[in-house]
């Protein structure tokens, strides 16, 4: 049997960050099958659900709320609107900003799949328990640096 000294790191089976990256995957996985058959990644997933969900938004706002770096989400949203998901116009007011947009196509993607997204939740939800589901949503913003609590 391992002794754990004070102060020691604890078991890797007891890790924080290892145990999120375990957790992430399993989360992940129904989201990925989901995904499977769109064409889009799970950022891309992320900035359409975001966009849809708050409307227009500048690159740096929507790459804040989708957890993307600005300069992946600048890469992504090249591809983005030359599939016909997003489109990018210039801020009447502040022309050095840039106003990203879901389009129709974007939004079918996230209509398409809003009934299996509630249900991967539901699965969760019977999983941990509906209100273990939100104490533990709860816990993440804790955790979260950029999170406004």
């Amino acid at each position: 049997m391992v002794t754990q000294k004070k102060n020691a790191m604890p078991p890797t089976a007891r890790s924080l960050p290892i145990a999120l990256i375990r957790a992430r995957e399993g989360v992940m996985l129904p989201i990925r099958d989901m995904l499977a058959g769109t064409g889009i990644s799970e950022q891309q997933w992320r900035v359409l659900r975001v966009l849809s969900e708050h409307g227009p938004q500048d690159a740096s706002t929507l790459a804040d709320r989708a957890s993307l770096l600005f300069p992946s989400l600048t890469r992504m949203a090249q591809s983005m609107r030359n599939n016909g998901l997003i489109t990018q116009t210039r801020d009447e007011v502040d022309k050095r900003r840039q106003l990203i947009e879901i389009t129709a196509a974007g939004q079918k993607i996230i209509d398409d799949r809003a009934a299996q997204t509630a249900q991967i939740v539901v699965g969760f939800q019977a999983t941990l328990g509906a209100e273990n589901y939100e104490t533990l949503l709860d816990l993440l913003a804790l955790l979260d640096p950029g999170s406004p609590d």
